[in-house]
């Protein structure tokens, strides 16, 4: 009875110590949890372009963990895509993301500015939606949560627009194009086209100018004269209900100029002197006024000669090569400072006798 109890016991006792090593070994079977220092910030500016090659995503690398320390590395990212065929597209069901594709990660800062990572494929199938999104990952076991989800329709897209020009004005760029009739494969438009136009101000990043529009014009005013605009226009079809990137056109710049002249000079007077004839007049209050154009006239011309110029802010000139035997008729004009110069109307012509 005695030799039983202690077999007893003892089989009790490897039973917990059995139950201990399986609960301890199930706990190292679970996936580690990060701490938070590690784990990146949610990207949350992921877009994409699309045009008749395929789609280009892209998104800035992140800086900082969730708790706001910095992250000097990226190890990976990770690139989810769901393709869901036309037909089949719910609103509110869950979007079927497949296994994830990795991309290398890297340095997350570039000449001082946070770097921006870009996932390129033409892997497209007519008739279907396309959702991305990302994860970034500071180690295989520390990523960040979901970014923003983007969505796309692609099927056989519309060629690029052709014969993209430009015509610079006074604060003003026209745009015109001709207009696209055909797919990438041949085939002629079923659908109606729109256009989208993109512009960039000196280099930056293009940026859409209003609305999709079925024009092949635009007039541009939302601009200053002297800075360089880049454009490039993109056509839409409308496939069932979506609108279907096609392709982008060539890029091309334009700049426009100053064309409006400044104020006519008023109040000028001709005075003879020893030194020869002065000519002067009120100063024209405007600040885009860079000189004065001083013109003289004799009595069997029609046409002033130009005799000399003056820069702001004087408003004084001496004809000194006047002949006191001859009456003259002397004007002004206001010139800007633009390349060329914007001139003013002559003023009123004034006269010594």
């Amino acid at each position: 009875m005695m030799r039983s109890g202690y077999y007893a016991r003892f089989a009790g006792t490897v039973l917990v110590l059995a139950m201990v090593l399986g609960a301890g070994g199930c706990g190292f079977k679970t996936d580690p949890v990060p701490p938070a220092s590690i784990v990146p910030e949610a990207i949350d500016d992921l877009r994409y372009t699309v045009d008749d090659k395929g789609v280009t995503l892209s998104w800035t690398y992140p800086v900082e963990t969730i708790q706001g320390s910095s992250i000097v590395d990226i190890s990976a990212f990770d690139v989810y895509r769901a393709t869901v065929a036309l037909e089949d597209v719910c609103d509110t069901c869950p979007i079927p993301f497949g296994e994830p594709m990795e991309i290398p990660g890297g340095e997350t800062v570039e000449a001082g500015k946070p770097k921006v990572a870009v996932y390129q494929t033409s892997l497209l199938r007519p008739g279907h939606k396309y959702f991305f999104k990302v994860r970034s990952r500071t180690s295989w076991w520390a990523a960040s949560a979901d970014s923003n989800i983007v969505s796309f329709v692609w099927t056989q897209p519309p060629v690029a627009p052709a014969g993209l020009s430009a015509t610079p004005g006074d604060s003003l760029i026209s745009l015109s194009w001709e207009p696209v009739t055909t797919l990438v494969d041949g085939r002629p438009v079923e659908g109606s086209i729109t256009y989208q136009l993109l512009r960039s101000e000196e280099g930056k990043e293009f940026e859409a100018l209003g609305e999709p529009s079925a024009a092949t014009s635009y007039r541009d005013s939302l601009v200053i004269n002297g800075r360089k605009y880049f454009y490039k226009v993109q056509s839409l079809l409308s496939y069932q209900g979506h609108l279907v990137n096609g392709g982008m056109s060539e890029i091309i710049s334009a700049e426009p100029v100053d064309q409006t002249p400044p104020p006519v000079p008023a109040g000028v007077v001709a005075v003879e002197t020893d030194a020869g004839v002065k000519i002067v007049w009120e100063p024209v209050s405007d600040e885009q006024v860079a000189g004065y154009r001083v013109y003289r006239r004799v009595a069997d011309r029609q046409q002033p000669e130009l005799i000399g110029e003056v820069a702001v802010p004087y408003s004084l000139f001496v004809d000194s090569k006047a002949d006191g035997a001859t009456r003259y008729y002397y004007s002004v004009s206001a010139v800007d400072g633009a390349t060329p110069a914007n001139e003013s109307d002559l003023s009123r012509e004034a006269t010594t006798r």
